[in-house]
C-alpha cells in the first residue's frame, strides 16, 4: 500500500445511501482493510446538507459540484476517492407544462424553470448540456428554486452568480411541484419525477418523451455518462490515517465487482421482477462496454472535466479546478480493476 499498512482497527462512519454498488460493503461481504465501517443508510439530501454544514461523517456521499465548489474555495472539509455511486443521463430529468407551445430545449428559452437548487449537480450537467447541444444559455431562462415537494428548501452552499443570471427563491410556502400543476412554472428540472408527472396531473409532461434514446444518442456522440455524487473523506480522518483512501477505493472497486456478480446471477432464474433484464443489461453493455460504471481518475477525466468546466463557466466554481484537485493523491493512479 502506498501509504503503509494499518497497525490498527480503526472504525469509521460512512453515510451513503443503501446502494447495490456499496452494500457490500454495509453488509460485511467487503472488509476495507484497517477499518470497521458503522455503515449509515442516509439518503442524498440528508447526507449533503449534514456533511456540508456540520462534516458529520467520516466517510461521506457527497455532491460532485459542490464538492468542486468548496474545493475551489479551499473551505472542504473532504477529499474524495474517484468512487461515483450516483451517475444518471439527465434529459429524463425535464418536466414542462405541455400547453404553453415547448415542443424543444429552444422553446424553453425566456421561461420559468424550477430548479431544487442551482448548484445541483443535476442542474450544471443540464445547463451544460443545453448550452453545447441546444443553444440556449443558463441566462436565456428564469430560474427558480424551493423545495421541489416540500416548502423551503435552500441552496446547501452560498451562490454568486454572473450578472445576467435570473435566480429567485419561490414563496417559502409553495413547492415547485405545485407550481407546475397550477401553470405558476413552465418547466421543473428535478432528479426524480415529480408528483404531479406521477399523478397524472393534467398537461403536465417530459419534454423528451422517448428520453431513453435521446440519452443514447448523446452517449454515443459525447462519450459522457454524467457523475452526480462522489465519495469523500474527512480531511481530518486522512492525516490520521493515511491508508484509509486508498483502502476505501479498493474496497468499493470490489464492492461494485461483487454487485455486478450479483446482478448478472439474478437475471439467470430471474430473481429481479422484472421483464428483459437481461437484455437490458447486454444492450447497455454494448453501447456503453463492459465496465460502464467505471470508477478511478483516469477512467472518468472525460466527465469529470467536462462538469469542472460547465460549474466554471456557469460561475459555480469560482475558479477552473483540476479534476485531480478533488481527490486524495494516493488514489490518483489506482485503477478500476472489474470483471
Amino acid at each position: 500500500m502506498s501509504q503503509g499498512r494499518p497497525s490498527i482497527s480503526t472504525t469509521i462512519t460512512f453515510a451513503c445511501a443503501n446502494y447495490d454498488r456499496v452494500r457490500p460493503i454495509a453488509d460485511g461481504r467487503i472488509a476495507v482493510e484497517g477499518c470497521t465501517i458503522n455503515f449509515l443508510p442516509v439518503g442524498p439530501e440528508e447526507v449533503f446538507f449534514r456533511a456540508f454544514r456540520y462534516a458529520d461523517f467520516d466517510v461521506s456521499e457527497l455532491s460532485l459540484n459542490s464538492h468542486s465548489m468548496v474545493t475551489a474555495r479551499g473551505q472542504n472539509a473532504y477529499i474524495g476517492i474517484p468512487v461515483f455511486p450516483s451517475r444518471l443521463f439527465r434529459h429524463s430529468s425535464f418536466y414542462i407544462r405541455t400547453d404553453r407551445g415547448i415542443r424543444s430545449p429552444q422553446d424553453l428559452k425566456g421561461r420559468l424553470v424550477g430548479v431544487p437548487e442551482y448548484q445541483q449537480t443535476a442542474n450544471v450537467w443540464v445547463r451544460g448540456m443545453l448550452e453545447e447541444d441546444y443553444g440556449v444559455k443558463p441566462s436565456d431562462l428564469k430560474w427558480r428554486s424551493g423545495g421541489a415537494e416540500e416548502p423551503g428548501r435552500d441552496e446547501r452552499t452560498p451562490l454568486v452568480l454572473p450578472d445576467g443570471i435570473d435566480l429567485q427563491p419561490i414563496p417559502r410556502d409553495k413547492t415547485l411541484s405545485g407550481m407546475l400543476a397550477a401553470g405558476e412554472l413552465d418547466a421543473f428540472l428535478t432528479a426524480r419525477a415529480p408528483s404531479v408527472y406521477l399523478h397524472r396531473a393534467p398537461n403536465i409532461g417530459r419534454l423528451f418523451p422517448d428520453f431513453r434514446a435521446v440519452e443514447q444518442d448523446y452517449f454515443r456522440r459525447t462519450r459522457h455518462f454524467p457523475i452526480m455524487h462522489l465519495i469523500g473523506i474527512r480531511r481530518d480522518i486522512v492525516a490520521r490515517h493515511p491508508w484509509l483512501p486508498a483502502n476505501l477505493f479498493r474496497a468499493l472497486v470490489a464492492a461494485k465487482a461483487l454487485a455486478i456478480r450479483d446482478l448478472e446471477e439474478s437475471l439467470v432464474d430471474p430473481a429481479i421482477t422484472l421483464p428483459w433484464s437481461e437484455d437490458i443489461l447486454a444492450r447497455t453493455r454494448t453501447l456503453m462496454g463492459r465496465n460502464f460504471w467505471a470508477y478511478g481518475l483516469a477512467e472518468n477525466r472525460h466527465d469529470l472535466t467536462a462538469l469542472l468546466r460547465y460549474s466554471h463557466a456557469q460561475g459555480l466554481c469560482a475558479r477552473l479546478v483540476a479534476p485531480e484537485e478533488l481527490f486524495d493523491p494516493s488514489t490518483h493512479a489506482l485503477p478500476d480493476v472489474h470483471p
